[in-house]
């Protein structure tokens, strides 16, 4: 996959004021590069077309976005500028447009200014700090040709400025890699969890992604392949990254880490980006015993950024591989209880995991029986970092209407259920009572991803470049 996501910052201005004010576009185009080398970061391109001050220029910007396909442009609005330099842009490229109404300073120095006492000089000064004067033409404009946009105001220096660009350009990378990614669907769903079933159409339409859908007897290929050596350097994976139990067996350890290689191969044949799985099989059959040993190797897969959802939950690992490409981790979850007493919700899930932000190290662990599935192995015991944490669900509505549902909280020390699943302590700024309320109220479905740090403002930013509705619990 591409690494590079290009964002386009136009500035906006006026030919006309060029040779009236001698120093004005100068310093117009200073406060665009400061613009531009604070967008500038790891994964961003910025194509940065300096000012459109005509409808000609704004033509030649637009095919230069255009042909430098970005995903997203910041309209800075240097002076005042004319509408017209402006819809040329936007109507080209059809792409999220955000405002940026950022002024110099955070105030006028008015005694100064008022003591120059050349109205010319003067006249100059104030347009290079009336960027707000032509927005509501601005706006006037894309309301009535149909055009959405985001605006952002404040001053150059403004810590609340940079805080939401940087939500902007984190959505765009979201919204750029998801649109890339290549989804794996592998088995089939749960029979009768009717929540789960996942409008493939609908999900492609919102977020450009596509679905592979494999057979699980590609994995029964991969998985007669795998030799004695693969398997040994995935026990060492293994020891690497999992605090292993000594109830584990010998011959448990060996057939997940057979199956963790097979399962590598078949992420790399398919050139997958996310997964979502389920299959059961019957009884003595090669697939069960297939299928009774993945927690381990998904689990190591969600871990090195290529998350995997169980129960062919699709939807969740979109939630998964948003909170992933975020930085926030992305671990697959369910209701488990609520502590009315401690005022706590748990979350969680027998695997798999994202181990990397796991409070400690993650545990491997036997168990006699997966609860509602066939057959026993290694399952993961393991508490997500204690600190602010995230959940995020992709919503699919009434006429398979996609939205987003997200909520922070707290990851909480406390008693957790060693039952060789994950889960954690969950407290919220809402009662118990009243986040369980507002949680199902959107009718998700009953799995959420889970990722550390508060990133809902990001969510936000996201779901309005995608024009989809966001619900934000709390």
């Amino acid at each position: 996959m591409e690494n590079t996501c290009n964002i386009g910052l136009v500035g906006l201005g006026l030919d006309t004021y060029w040779g009236q004010f001698p120093q004005l576009k100068s310093n117009l185009e200073s406060y665009q590069k400061f613009i531009a080398a604070k967008m500038q970061r790891p994964g961003i391109a910025v194509v940065n077309t300096g000012i459109v001050d005509s409808v000609e220029a704004a033509k030649n910007a637009a095919d230069e976005l255009k042909q430098s396909g970005v995903e997203l442009v910041f309209l800075y609005i240097s002076t005042y500028a004319l509408s017209s330099t402006v819809l040329p842009i936007v109507r080209h490229l059809n792409v999220p447009v955000v405002l940026l109404n950022l002024q110099p300073t955070a105030q006028l120095d008015y005694h100064s200014f008022n003591a120059q006492n050349d109205r010319g000089l003067m006249t100059g000064i104030w347009l290079e700090n009336c960027q707000a004067c032509s927005l509501p033409e601005i706006s006037c404009v894309f309301a009535r040709v149909g055009i959405r946009s985001h605006l952002v105001s404040g001053y150059l220096d403004d810590p609340a400025v940079w805080r939401e660009i940087d939500d902007f350009l984190d959505a765009a990378k979201v919204k750029y890699h998801l649109r890339r990614s290549n989804i794996g669907i592998l088995g089939q769903y749960y029979c009768g969890m009717l929540d789960v079933y996942s409008d493939l159409t609908a999900l492609s339409g919102v977020f450009g992604c596509h679905f592979d859908l494999i057979e699980f007897c590609q994995l029964a290929k991969e998985h007669r392949s795998i030799v004695q050596e693969e398997i040994a350097a995935k026990r060492q994976e293994m020891a690497d990254v999992f605090d292993i139990s000594c109830e584990c067996s010998e011959d448990e350890l060996n057939r997940a880490a057979k199956t963790s290689c097979a399962l590598d191969k078949l992420v790399e044949h398919r050139a997958l980006d996310a997964m979502a799985y389920y299959y059961e099989s019957v009884e003595d059959c090669e697939y069960q015993n297939i299928v009774t040993s993945v927690i381990a190797g998904n689990t190591l897969l969600t871990g090195r950024h290529l998350p995997v959802a169980g129960e062919c939950e699709v939807r969740n690992v979109i939630a998964m591989k948003i909170l992933d490409l975020l930085e926030a981790g992305g671990s697959f979850s369910e209701l488990y209880l609520a502590d009315y007493k401690d005022d706590i919700v748990f979350w969680g899930h027998d695997g798999p995991a994202h181990f990397s932000i796991a409070e400690g190290r993650t545990g491997l662990v036997p168990v006699p029986v997966y609860h509602g599935k066939p057959g026993k192995g290694l399952s993961i015991q393991m508490t997500v970092r204690h600190g602010a944490c995230t959940l995020l669900a992709v919503v699919q509505g009434a006429n398979s209407e996609i939205s987003l549902l997200v909520a922070e909280g707290e990851s909480v020390p406390g008693e957790v259920l060693q039952i060789g699943n994950t889960n954690s302590r969950y407290k919220f700024p809402l009662p118990v009572k009243e986040f369980l309320k507002a949680w199902c109220a959107a009718a998700p479905s009953h799995h959420c991803a889970i990722g550390v740090g508060h990133v809902a403002e990001k969510i936000e930013k996201l779901a309005a470049l995608y024009n989809i509705k966001v619900i934000r619990v709390c």
